[in-house]
């Protein structure tokens, strides 16, 4: 019976540490930052950056197990760096899948699932081990709960008066971060119809259709059949446009981009993305098909990290914001980091500054920085979101 008892508390000793260490070390070797020796922001920039409305289209933060309220030591992003790096708005968006080899050009949609694991090994809920909807609700109930906790620091934002809220707080001095919410895929919707109603009801207002994978919408850029919308991907995407609900495409495949782009009556987003003459990457579609975009209305928001960039940088991400600005003018580039994304940056959102400072060093006008760094995402939603 002793030998018994040992064993049985050796286990537990042994799950707990597994619960506790694994999570974590698999957080800090996904989401790295660049080693770099603190940058120097002038007091110039620092100004100028303090007063400005910063808007961010992509983050994966709630996957991690990472406490949102707490400052980390590791991965790049949470409240007390979102207010240092001056954000305002952040979307948070839920990855509920990612196959395993995951790759830019060719991924099975049948393969091996990566968060499946996380999730058991996080001890997320059972109900959400084997259902991509629930994992979205969960990560959301994630966020909502941090933001219970500190109402006057954090808030969801959901719809146009609960920004403009938003706004005035921040033009009275307040420090008071907006979050919403989003799906890294419509994979999320477990190819049901009516769940689109229920992401919403939790307070999703943003959609992207692919990621990694083909699903029942339509090809993923990193698929197999490189296909467009499915007859079911053209019904989400109604449902989507009567909801008031985002498109974002950050992951579609170029057909699939162009079938959205036929039939979509709202403006649609890239979230996170790189743009491909500036940096010719399988992640980055076409620069045609960027300035299409562009041309109905829509956002394309650059990202950080090297499969966007080709290169870390702060300046070379400054570079590609310029590069946006020439090729789709500045009212359609905004900012989606992929923070907290399996990716490594050289920057975390503590540090934006710098971007900023990169751009005035390009000579960049200060009014195109003010619509870049976050008054497109702004004025974008206020057209786009429900009313309330």
């Amino acid at each position: 019976m002793k030998k018994v008892t040992i064993g049985v508390s050796t286990l537990v000793v042994i799950l707990i540490g597994v619960r506790i260490i694994v999570p974590t070390y698999i957080d800090k070797s996904r989401n790295q930052v660049t080693p770099h020796q603190p940058y120097q922001i002038t007091s110039a920039s620092k100004s100028f950056h303090q007063s400005l409305f910063i808007g961010d289209w992509h983050s994966d933060s709630t996957l991690w197990s990472r406490d949102l309220l707490a400052r980390a030591e590791h991965g790049h992003m949470d409240l007390p760096r979102l207010q240092a790096g001056n954000v305002a708005l952040q979307m948070f968006t839920t990855t509920t899948k990612s196959p395993r080899n995951q790759n830019y050009n060719n991924n099975d949609a049948n393969s091996m699932d990566n968060i499946t694991l996380l999730a058991m090994v996080q001890g997320w809920p059972v109900r959400t081990w084997f259902n991509l909807t629930e994992r979205a609700i969960y990560q959301a109930k994630k966020l909502k709960h941090a933001i219970k906790q500190t109402p006057s620091s954090f808030t969801l934002i959901t719809n146009r008066h609960e920004l403009t809220a938003l706004i005035s707080a921040r033009q009275q001095g307040s420090k008071i971060v907006g979050a919403m919410l989003g799906t890294e895929g419509s994979h999320a919707l477990e190819g049901d119809f009516n769940n689109i109603k229920k992401l919403y009801d939790e307070g999703f207002r943003m959609m992207s259709l692919q990621h990694f994978f083909d699903n029942r919408l339509g090809g993923s850029l990193h698929g197999q059949s490189k296909a467009g919308l499915t007859s079911f991907g053209r019904k989400v995407i109604e449902e989507l446009n009567s909801q008031s609900i985002i498109i974002d495409v950050s992951h579609s495949s170029p057909q699939v981009v162009n079938d959205v782009l036929a039939i979509s009556t709202s403006p649609i987003v890239v979230s996170h993305t790189g743009l491909h003459g500036f940096c010719p990457s399988a992640r980055n579609i076409s620069d045609t098909l960027m300035k299409e975009i562009a041309a109905k209305g829509g956002i394309i928001a650059l990202g950080y990290w090297s499969a966007a960039t080709c290169d870390t940088s702060p300046q070379q991400v400054a570079k590609q914001i310029a590069y946006g600005i020439t090729l789709v003018g500045a009212q359609h580039i905004s900012l989606g980091s992929d923070f907290d994304g399996a990716v490594t940056t050289g920057i975390d959102t503590s540090e934006l500054a710098i971007i900023t400072q990169e751009l005035l060093k390009l000579e960049i006008s200060k009014s195109d920085i003010k619509r870049v760094m976050g008054e497109n995402m702004k004025n974008f939603l206020l057209k786009q979101l429900p009313k309330t």
